[in-house]
């Protein structure tokens, strides 16, 4: 007889060309090419087969099916598969295999039940198909990895600034590192790898990190302050890691500068100097001037020499996340500290959850590598997303293996962050919650500027207790506040908290239609104060910031009655007269004030939409440039 197609025997049997596949592939009556080779006795068996599973609403699946096997099996729209994710309270692309309980609830969603088939047999696989594995040369000598930790101000960063002759304390806000970064020096021709590590309190999780993949800790001490809460944290951290401490007795040009104080001090904690008839090494620095660096660099050398750190650059790569960003022009951007092997532009990686091509390697300086051994911290561009830091790099030779295990360990990260969840909820509405006599669960997705800036936000977060709420981090993540943000806290009535962000115009406009909250905070501790009257019931009314609209200056006009005009073009939004702005210059803001005069032509307006020039004025600013990017808003009374 001749050979049948599905689709028609579909028509026929009234049934999901999927149901007609799984029952016929059962009775063994399909061809290679997907055609039905079987008798008249055969098909009559599979129409009875068939019109069960139709009388059911059964359909068959694979197990790790994605939403587009769904879309397939069903006979439906990819879009509707994605509503039905939506209102499961999760969001999956189309090729991401989906746990069995969220593929049955999705299916359920749209009228069906789902028949598991039985899994393909593996195929087996050489270990090194999938992870790439070169030929040992044997280990050799590499350089320490020296970890720079102590209290808040103790000049770490100044220290470590001097070593490798830039700027970096000085551009920072308050003097306080917010980001952990990783560098080269050299000493005697050698080179000495320091990771820097932030002193600040709120970002402990950060410091532990960073003595956890170090060889030898540096506690700097400041000579004229002494031992503080802080500096014993830190020494917690590297006794934990258990490594060997160098103190860099630092600031010892200053006049009230006593060694032999922090000395004694550093005794009660195990710390005892050599010159004391202990085993510990102290050097008395001074950051500023620079007296006394070249011996801790020295003394340093010595530590490692007997140590005898070595690995092997022909080996297995393997390397860790010190920190990772997102950056606006070049995309997902992540430090990797290599720890053995040899990283090479074009490898093909796996960081964490994420995977990618190397597309650019770039040393601490800026300058393009083209491969980093064993110690070297590099600078990676080709990512797909933006890892943790503290994520482990792995790499592969074939790219789809990459990817399929990417997408499961993103799918499973977000099976696990979505967990139960309870009705909307604000935290003005929180309080009348908790008035009315109910526990709840205070749900939380974080952006940040930086993963360091989110690990710690989330880290104090979680620290945050009350015995009638729950406060739990939903989600985390590097960059602005995005569409996807937002549908994931309206699916799971989370609140959104947006770091030192800002929050995409399309996002804050699904966020107006779906009553989801975002608030925006620039000093951390102000974020943890308001969740924390939030859950004790007491959060006060509060001003928030309102996008209003983006407007580009496309010209500077100098007039001889007005002045300085600003020759601007509305990009989104609108813009008011009298509105508060910031105006940012390649993503500083050079300016925060008000606009003082608005114009349509000749003729002054109260506003200006989207897709129509005007020309600006800014209260008591005339500094503005073209290229230049106004962001406007108003404070909105929120409660």
């Amino acid at each position: 007889m001749p050979k049948l197609d599905i689709s028609k025997l579909a028509v026929e049997m009234n049934a999901l060309p999927s149901q007609v596949a799984h029952v016929l592939g059962e009775l063994g009556a399909l061809t290679d090419n997907g055609f039905v080779d079987a008798d008249e006795e055969t098909l009559d068996v599979a129409r009875e087969a068939v019109a069960d599973m139709v009388a059911t609403k059964t359909v068959a699946l694979a197990p790790g099916a994605t939403p587009r096997d769904i879309a397939t099996a069903l006979n439906v729209g990819h879009v509707e598969v994605q509503k039905a994710l939506m209102k499961a309270g999760t969001l999956a692309a189309l090729t991401t295999g989906l746990a069995p309980n969220l593929a049955e609830k999705v299916v359920s969603d749209l009228g069906y039940t789902v028949k598991w088939a039985e899994p393909p047999k593996p195929k087996k696989q050489e270990e090194d198909v999938t992870v790439r594995r070169k030929r040992a040369i044997g280990t050799q000598p590499r350089p320490p990895i020296v970890t720079i930790l102590g209290h808040v101000d103790h000049g770490k960063t100044s220290l470590l600034d001097y070593i490798r002759k830039t700027s970096v304390a000085e551009r920072e806000a308050g003097g306080i590192t917010q980001h952990i970064g990783a560098y080269q020096a050299m000493c005697q021709g050698r080179k000495i790898t320091f990771l820097d590590t932030p002193g600040h309190e709120a970002f402990t999780a950060m410091r532990a990190r960073g003595a956890q993949v170090t060889d030898i800790a540096v506690l700097v001490v400041a000579a004229d302050d002494g031992v503080m809460p802080q500096t014993i944290e830190a020494l917690n951290h590297a006794k934990s890691a258990e490594v060997p401490i160098i103190i860099a007795v630092n600031k010892i040009d200053k006049p009230e500068a006593n060694p032999s104080k922090i000395k004694q001090q550093l005794t009660e904690f195990g710390l005892v100097a050599e010159e004391f008839g202990g085993d510990t090494i102290v050097a008395e620095v001074s950051a500023k001037t620079g007296q006394g660096v070249d011996s801790l660099l020295e003394v340093i050398l010595l530590q490692a020499e007997l140590m005898d750190l070595k690995a092997d650059p022909g080996g297995d790569v393997e390397g860790v996340v010190i920190e990772a960003s997102l950056d606006k022009g070049r995309g997902p951007v992540a430090t990797i500290l290599v720890e053995n092997g040899t990283l090479k532009q074009g490898d093909i990686v796996l960081v964490g959850q994420f995977y990618g091509k190397i597309k650019a390697m770039f040393d601490f300086a800026g300058q393009k590598l083209r491969d980093a051994g064993p110690a070297t911290p590099v600078e990676i561009l080709g990512l797909n997303g933006v890892p943790n830091a503290g994520d482990r790099m792995q790499v592969y030779l074939d790219e789809k293996a990459a990817r399929e295990e990417s997408e499961r360990l993103q799918a499973e990260a977000r099976r696990k962050e979505l967990g139960e969840h309870g009705a909307k909820v604000s935290l003005e509405t929180l309080r009348q919650r908790l008035e009315e006599g109910e526990t709840k669960e205070l749900l939380i997705i974080v952006k940040g500027d930086v993963q360091g800036s989110v690990e710690a936000v989330k880290g104090l977060i979680e620290k945050v207790e009350n015995p009638e709420v729950t406060v739990r981090v939903l989600h985390s993540g590097v960059g602005t506040v995005t569409e996807s943000d937002i549908l994931l806290a309206s699916a799971a009535s989370a609140i959104v908290v947006a770091f030192n962000t800002k929050v995409e115009s399309s996002a804050a406009q699904e966020a107006e239609r779906r009553r989801v909250e975002i608030r925006q905070y620039r000093v951390i501790y102000e974020l943890i104060e308001d969740i924390e009257k939030a859950v004790k019931g007491m959060l006060e009314p509060k001003f928030e910031e309102q996008y209003m609209g983006t407007v580009e200056i496309r010209a500077v006009f100098k007039l001889t009655k007005q002045g300085q005009v600003a020759g601007c073009y509305v990009s989104d939004g609108k813009v008011l007269r009298n509105a508060l702005c910031r105006v940012k210059r390649e993503g500083e803001i050079v300016y925060q004030g008000r606009i003082d005069s608005l114009k349509h032509f000749k003729e002054d307006v109260k506003e200006v939409a989207a897709g129509y020039e005007c020309g600006i004025q800014f209260e008591r600013w005339t500094d503005f440039k073209e290229g230049d990017t106004i962001e406007v808003y108003e404070m909105v009374r929120v409660g």
